[in-house]
């Protein structure tokens, strides 16, 4: 048998061996060790087949039994807020409002580095800025507005970024109001990059609605002291805004842009799938539009982001910290129908496990660990964290529009990874936040080594 890839083209520049090299993907299931080469995988298999590309300036690293897996991807994380705030979070000790906001460039710039560092030390090779735009140039924190993706485009210029970014351009307002005018305005923005797998602009953020423990979230039942919800798009009525936000996702759709809903009413959440569907007659090209958080999704919806190819972005950590909030306002019972996580994975939506950080913490083993507890006992927890795992990494990619050259290892795929101090797919999931990160590489290049060693 000989390693999966070509080792006619060269010396890897860095082979890790000795270990359990988890590819997420059904090739390669018994392999030992993994080989980088240019920023790419150069092969996968047994020791003695990988170690035989190793040539005298090949670094090599032994796993001692550790484990490899594909760079993890957190989907919905605002880093720069992170950067920001970090080690507080909104759900954590000292949580609440942020109360330190970016004034200047300077801070901009030095929160989004400080932010990859962070994320570099949790094995996160990619992320998404769900966000950034002029909607915000006058937001309270600093840390969405334009001004931020002036930073992010200088720091992937200078190749200072430890990590693949996805932006969404933003052009109402955190958390609160749009414009139908502003959104086809900026659909025009230039969102050119000079190296788009560093720094990529796919599309459009959007927010429908609010959230249910806030009595924003539009809902359809209302909430139990009879007040209710409508959308956050400007209208003058329920249905010119629904009407608006319609026009907002078919408009981005046929200027061949993603966009992303904040919708978590199950309300908002019709709205947008009626809106993507309505956008793929005649135009139906996979863009990889979904909804973000989609709390309230019901059985029915979730069966129709499936047909219509609509992902998921949910925060397993906000059902378990929210539950009883989402009850107090919407009535008993209501939070335990919420959040399908088990549904979605059986119904095969494209459903990605993220953070929302700094709402959480970036911690996607806190998540993994987090969606485990609210889903019950599983009748197999190993494959239950191999499920998981991918909702981490492979449905990321395909969310990026990047499944052809990231997301699992093999040979030919970009050379992110990161290194645990054991097997994941051997411990209980609530185990798996305490599974050390011990090494990350992305590009072919370590951005973080736990022990200083290798």
């Amino acid at each position: 048998m000989r390693a999966a890839g070509d080792s006619t083209r060269g010396i890897a520049d860095l082979v890790l061996h000795g270990g359990v090299v988890r590819t997420m993907t059904e090739q390669n299931p018994a392999a030992t060790a993994i080989a980088l080469r240019g920023g790419r995988i150069a092969a996968i298999g047994t020791d003695r087949e990988v170690l035989a590309l190793a040539g005298p300036a090949t670094g090599t690293i032994d796993l001692a039994g550790r484990a490899v897996l594909p760079g993890i991807n957190d989907a919905h994380l605002h880093a720069t807020w992170l950067g920001a705030l970090w080690p507080r979070t909104l759900f954590g000790p000292g949580g609440g409002e942020p109360r330190n906001p970016l004034h200047t460039n300077e801070q901009r710039r030095a929160a989004i580095l400080r932010a990859g560092e962070l994320l570099a030390s949790l094995g996160i090779t990619s992320y998404t800025e769900p966000g950034l735009g002029p909607g915000e140039d006058d937001g309270p924190t600093g840390a969405f507005g334009s001004p931020v993706v002036a930073q992010y485009r200088e720091l992937a210029a200078e190749g200072l970024l430890k990590a693949r970014v996805t932006v969404l351009s933003l052009y109402g307002e955190l958390d609160g109001r749009s414009s139908l005018s502003d959104v086809l305005a900026g659909l025009a923005a230039d969102r050119s990059s000079s190296d788009p797998r560093w720094l990529r602009f796919a599309g459009i953020k959007i927010f429908a609605d609010g959230i249910p423990p806030m009595r924003s979230a539009c809902t359809k039942c209302g909430y139990a002291d009879g007040s209710s919800a409508g959308l956050l798009v400007d209208g003058v009525d329920d249905a010119d805004r629904e009407h608006n936000l319609t026009r907002m996702i078919v408009a981005a759709h046929r200027a061949g842009l993603q966009v992303g809903v904040h919708a978590t009413g199950d309300r908002s959440i019709e709205v947008v799938l009626n809106a993507v569907e309505l956008a793929g007659v005649g135009h139906g090209a996979d863009l990889g539009h979904y909804v973000i958080h989609g709390d309230m999704a019901s059985s029915e919806q979730l069966r129709r982001m499936v047909d219509l190819g609509v992902g998921l972005d949910v925060q397993p950590g906000i059902a378990l910290c929210t539950g009883e909030q989402v009850d107090a306002v919407l009535g008993p019972g209501v939070a335990a129908e919420s959040w399908r996580l088990g549904e979605a994975l059986e119904f095969g939506v494209r459903m990605c496990v993220t953070s929302d950080a700094p709402v959480l913490s970036p911690d996607w083993r806190r998540q993994i660990a987090a969606a485990d507890e609210w889903l019950g006992p599983a009748e197999d927890p190993r494959q239950r964290t191999a499920q998981l795992l991918r909702c981490c990494t492979v449905e990321p990619a395909r969310q990026d529009g990047a499944a052809s050259w990231k997301g699992v290892l093999a040979p030919g795929m970009a050379a992110d990874l990161c290194v645990l101090a054991a097997d994941p797919l051997a411990v209980a999931p609530a185990e798996l936040p305490d599974v050390d990160v011990d090494l990350t590489v992305v590009d072919g290049r370590i951005v973080h080594d736990r022990a200083g060693t290798g």
